[in-house]
C-alpha cells in the first residue's frame, strides 16, 4: 500500500477488461484521466464467464478488507453468451443462470460499503464475419453471433434496473458508430482503441449524471498534492511560479 489514500476503481470482468490496459485501451484511458485523483486497479480474466467470477468473487473483493473500493465498473457475458458445446464444456452459460450469477455478484459489491458504487457494462456487438475468418484449429467451433449478444446485453440490462444499478448499454453505444464492425474491435470481439473511446465516453457520462454523494466524475476528484510550490516551472514575469497541477486542458478538449 502506497500514499496518500486514493479512491480506489477496480475494473472486474473477463478479456475486455483485462486487456482494457493494453495500447489505447479503455482502462489505459481511464488510468490516464484520473492520474493524480484515483487508482485504477484491473482485475481482468481472460476467457472467464459469470460462474468463474462467482468463485473468486470473495477473494477478489472480501468484505473484511480495511478499504473498500469507491467504484466497480463490472462486466461479465460475453463468454456466457457464446453458444453452448455438445459436451457441456466451455464458457457458455444459459442466459437464467447469468442473470443469477449477475445477481450474486452485484449484490456482494452493493454490501462491501455505503459508498461502493456500482456501474455494469453490458454485453457489446460483435463483427461476427471477422470471428469467422480468426477463427483458430486449436478451439472447436466458437458460436458469437449478435443475436446471443443482444440477448444477454438486454438481459443485464433488465436486471440492472431492477436492482438500481448503473449501467451503460454497450451494445446500442458501440452500433451507433460509422462502420462499428471494422472500427470498434481488433479481433472482431475486443475493443480497439476506437471501441474504448466509447466505453470511456459512456461510463464518464454516468459518472457525470449519478446522483452520488461524493462525485466520482473526473472533474469532481480533487488532485493530489496540487498545492503552489517554488518548484515548479518559473512564469514569464521571472518572479513567480505556474502550478500544473490542473493542466487538464488536454482532457477538457475530449472528455467532458
Amino acid at each position: 500500500m502506497v500514499g496518500p489514500a486514493r479512491p480506489q476503481f477496480v475494473l472486474f470482468g473477463s478479456s475486455i477488461v483485462q486487456l482494457s490496459f493494453g495500447r489505447g485501451g479503455w482502462g489505459s484511458i481511464l488510468a490516464d484521466i484520473y492520474a493524480r485523483k484515483a487508482d485504477i486497479l484491473l482485475r481482468g480474466y481472460y476467457g472467464w464467464n459469470s460462474r468463474r467470477a462467482l468463485q473468486v468473487l470473495n477473494q477478489v473483493f472480501p468484505k473484511d478488507a480495511a478499504v473498500q473500493p469507491s467504484l466497480v465498473i463490472v462486466y461479465f457475458g460475453g463468454n456466457d453468451s457464446m453458444g453452448p458445446h455438445s459436451s457441456g464444456l466451455g464458457p457458455h452459460v444459459p442466459l437464467p443462470e447469468y442473470i443469477e450469477n449477475m445477481r450474486k455478484i452485484l449484490i456482494h459489491l452493493q454490501s462491501l460499503s455505503e459508498k461502493t458504487r456500482v456501474i455494469v457494462l453490458s454485453c457489446p456487438p460483435v463483427n461476427e464475419a471477422k470471428i469467422r475468418v480468426n477463427t483458430s484449429g486449436i478451439f472447436s467451433e466458437l458460436v458469437r453471433t449478435n443475436e446471443l449478444c443482444q440477448s444477454y446485453s438486454e438481459a443485464c440490462i433488465k436486471l440492472c434496473q431492477e436492482m438500481d444499478v448503473k449501467v451503460v448499454d454497450l451494445f446500442t453505444a458501440i452500433q451507433k458508430r460509422d462502420d462499428w464492425e471494422n472500427t470498434c474491435f481488433t479481433d472482431g470481439v475486443h475493443l480497439s482503441a476506437e471501441g474504448s473511446i466509447i466505453a470511456v465516453e459512456e461510463i464518464l457520462k454516468v459518472l457525470k449524471e449519478a446522483d452520488w454523494d461524493p462525485c466520482l466524475h473526473w472533474k469532481s476528484i480533487s488532485t493530489e498534492f496540487a498545492e503552489d510550490s517554488p518548484y515548479d516551472l518559473v512564469a514569464a514575469d521571472g518572479k513567480s511560479t505556474l502550478n500544473p497541477s490542473e493542466w487538464t486542458y488536454f482532457w477538457e478538449i475530449q472528455w467532458k
